[in-house]
């Protein structure tokens, strides 16, 4: 690569924390989580469940481990989850749904991330002798893979309703729930609070090191704690990560509108060079996703030759490319990327 980085686009993972954490990291209050317990996870805990609408939350080291402990905890093996077709829990999170807790996936294709309610209701299943039963409904919010599109409250009011009213529990990922609440402009709650169970990630836009915080009832809590502690994630004096949430929660929510603004920023740019490989209307929060098709090229060539001028994006498939805004990329590098794009993607014929 050359020595020239433009601009690192390949995840909001990639934000390092800021003087502010890593002061309060150093500073914290510990104790053991696994007997006493920590006072500043149980700070963050509380801050946590409240912003969602919840009871309690509990201490992740990730959203990979929030979202397995939540369907170890809804779930008994055999059962069903019912999941958006492109769900992260799925794609990405190495199987432990399946290899861990059981669970069977059954699939919808949603449209820009979104199951239709009506297909959701269409896919449950009572369960029988020779059937698995469906227990679980989960849906993502922001969705990744659809480019970081959100679910209003009318959507989750309605999902609420259809589930309540067949007796079967809900789980949020919420890994980008900020992002999305900021960018309809509500309150993180009026996504979650209906759920019985919502992950929200700290180390994405939010710039902590480590970190997620998996929130719901008490009860559900009580027996999310028993199954973190099956997965080995039973932690000591964790408040020294815990603090650096604590910061991320109270400072970095409302900044998240500046990675909106440089995502749009960069997908206008982009469609001004190449109209036909981005939608606009799904550029709604710091994702923005570029089929490479019209290109005559494979995403994995793409990112290695914007690499190559500085310019660091990531494939998410043979033809999806994904660039992502962050805390550490300003309105002057985007312009640079999108400059460096202008060069390296063909022209249109």
């Amino acid at each position: 690569m050359s020595e020239r980085v433009v601009v690192d686009l390949r995840s909001d993972t990639v934000t390092q924390p800021t003087p502010e954490m890593r002061r309060a990291m150093v500073e914290a209050a510990v104790g053991d989580d696994s007997r006493e317990g920590d006072p500043t996870a149980e700070r963050l805990e509380a801050m946590a469940a409240a912003l969602t609408g919840h009871e309690a939350a509990l201490f992740c080291t990730s959203g990979t481990m929030g979202n397995l402990v939540a369907v170890m905890t809804h779930l008994r093996p055999g059962e069903e989850v019912i999941a958006e077709r492109d769900a992260h829990f799925l794609r990405f999170e190495a199987g432990g749904c399946t290899a861990v807790a059981g669970a069977i996936p059954r699939t919808i294709a949603g449209k820009a991330g979104r199951m239709a309610l009506d297909e959701i209701e269409a896919n449950l299943q009572p369960g029988s002798r020779h059937r698995p039963n469906t227990a679980l409904i989960a849906v993502e919010n922001t969705h990744n893979c659809a480019g970081g599109t959100c679910l209003d409250p009318e959507y989750m009011q309605g999902l609420w309703a259809l589930a309540a009213g067949r007796g079967l529990a809900v789980h949020l990922d919420g890994a980008r729930l900020f992002n999305a609440a900021v960018a309809l402009g509500v309150p993180p709650s009026s996504l979650a609070q209906g759920c019985d169970s919502v992950m929200v990630d700290l180390s994405k836009g939010l710039c902590a090191p480590y970190g997620s915080l998996l929130c719901g009832g008490a009860e559900f809590v009580a027996r999310a704690r028993t199954m973190r502690q099956r997965l080995g994630g039973g932690v000591r004096q964790i408040g020294h990560m815990a603090a650096a949430g604590i910061v991320a929660l109270e400072s970095m929510i409302d900044r998240l509108e500046e990675d909106h603004g440089n995502a749009r920023r960069l997908a206008e740019g982009i469609h001004r060079v190449r109209p036909d490989i981005i939608d606009l209307d799904l550029v709604q929060t710091n994702i923005a996703l570029l089929d490479t098709r019209p290109l005559g090229l494979g995403a994995a060539e793409l990112v290695g030759r914007l690499e190559g001028r500085g310019v660091r994006g990531g494939a998410m498939g043979e033809h999806l490319l994904r660039f992502v805004t962050h805390r550490e990329i300003t309105g002057e590098g985007v312009d640079a990327a999108i400059e460096v794009i202008a060069q390296v993607f063909p022209a249109a014929g």
